[in-house]
This record gives structure tokens, sequence and C-alpha cells, in this order.
């Protein structure tokens, strides 16, 4: 069944890619010309075309504007999304995450999906409500573990992770699942391209009271950012949105525990449960 759907979801991208393809050349426009238009990178036009990447609502409706397709590339993007077993913007993240060459990620009540063991990702997921069936948790862990291949290649991604000292804090899933969590995220600290700051819980202020957030930097140097909240996500591609969660990053960096004083920190915790 899963199978099917992944065929399916592929086939309606592939789909959605071509009629892209075809509507751009009926404007006579090239990949380059059509990606300046819309203020994106040439590969980004490339990589929808190609099927490689999930054309996204809000680009399929800037991009019917420019072609003056008539609404043509919204309802086909979003029927793919309808087939997808992800968010399309979620689906879309995870598609420029798997080739990101550098990535920030701050996160605020749990630890980054990046740096979770197998055991804390499943109780993450068994608080869900509305509660989802045993297949459909195993699922989702079994994405989120794949997913961490990214911190193992054999170019090393850059990979800088910030998060609240209230976190390492949590019982989520047990005192067992909690201390495997914690050496995890120690080992995790000395992997090659690897950085974890800690915010400490007397900090009496920081920059990121507004949420978590990633951002990423994609082989051909596009830089983007993603925020999640209750039951929506959103991509960002235009600069000055993504400069804004940089800055906010880069404060809390500074506001952070350095890297060493987090490792210290961790083996600490670690001994201590």
């Amino acid at each position: 069944m899963q199978a099917r759907k992944n065929k399916e979801q592929g086939s309606s991208t592939q789909v959605v890619g071509a009629l892209l393809s075809k509507l751009r050349a009926n404007a006579k426009l090239t990949q380059r010309a059509l990606a300046e238009r819309l203020c994106v990178h040439e590969e980004t036009i490339a990589s929808i075309e190609q099927g490689r990447r999930s054309l996204l609502p809000d680009m399929a409706d800037q991009l019917d504007r420019i072609l003056d397709s008539g609404g043509v590339l919204a309802v086909a993007a979003s029927k793919a999304a309808e087939s997808g077993k992800f968010p399309v913007r979620a689906r879309e993240f995870m598609q420029f995450e798997a080739e990101a060459i550098a990535i920030s990620s701050y996160d605020t009540v749990v630890v980054p999906g990046l740096l979770q063991t197998e055991a804390y990702a499943r109780a993450v997921f068994e608080t869900a409500v509305p509660a989802v069936s045993e297949l459909e948790i195993e699922r989702r862990v079994e994405v989120r573990m794949a997913r961490q291949s990214l911190l193992h290649r054999e170019n090393p991604v850059t990979a800088s992770f910030i998060l609240p000292e209230a976190v390492l804090m949590s019982r989520l899933g047990g005192p067992t699942v909690r201390r495997d969590q914690v050496l995890h995220l120690r080992q995790c600290a000395d992997l090659p391209g690897v950085s974890i700051q800690v915010l400490e819980l007397g900090c009496e202020c920081h920059a990121g009271l507004s949420g978590p957030f990633v951002l990423l930097e994609t082989p051909d140097h596009q830089h983007l950012a993603y925020t999640e909240a209750q039951r929506t996500s959103s991509l960002f591609f235009n600069p000055e949105d993504v400069s804004a969660l940089a800055q906010k990053y880069g404060s809390l960096r500074t506001q952070a525990l350095t890297v060493q004083q987090t490792k210290n920190l961790l083996s600490q915790l670690a001994g201590e449960i």
C-alpha cells in the first residue's frame, strides 16, 4: 500500500514537472529566464521539471501568473499534494534537507529530529493528539531515522543545532529513553561538521522566543528557511524573510553555551542520570 502511494506521488510530481516544462517552452522562456522572473535559482526550476522536487502551491500561483496559464499549475500542484504522505511544504523541506550543504536548526520543545534516538522519536509520535495507529507511528519513526543519514555522509554537512536546557530535563519516554538520548547527543556532538549548543535555564533573554526554525543552504548556495507550528508549516525563499531568521540564529549562537561547554554539560548530565 505504502509503496503504491510513493509511486503515485512520484508519478504526480513528474506530471507536474512535465506540465511546467511545456508551459515554459510555450512562453518561450529558458529555465534561467523563468528562474530570474521567479527570483529563485535555475536549479530549482530544473528540479521541479525533472520531477525531483515538488511544486509548492505558492510558487505554482506565481508561475501561473508569469506564464499566463490560467491556474493550471495551481490545480496540478494541489492534486499532487493530496497524494503525498506528508504536507506539501514538509515534503518539500525534506527534499531540500537531504541535499543541503549547511543546516542551522533551533528547536524549543523537543530534541531536533536529526538528533533523536529511535526510542525518543517513538515517544514523540506516541504523544500525538489525535492519536495515530501503531503502524503510522512506526512509519514516522522509520522516515525520521532515514533522514539522519544526512549527518553521516562521506562529505559531511555543516550542521548547527541549538536547543534549550529544559529539553534535556524533559522525562519524555521515561528515564531510560532520556539517558540514551543525552548520550546520543554527546556522541553526535563529536561528528564531523556537527555543532550542538544549549541555551541555559538561567538565560534571562534570548532571540528565539518566537518559536523554532531551520535554515538551509542548498548545493547551488540558495538559502531558505522552514518553520512549523500547530497544524501548519511554512517554507521561505524570500531573502528578507531568510535574513531575519538568520539574524535570530546568529544572536542565539552568542547567547547559548559554547560548543565545548555544551559537550561538558552533556557529559555531566549523562553521568548524573
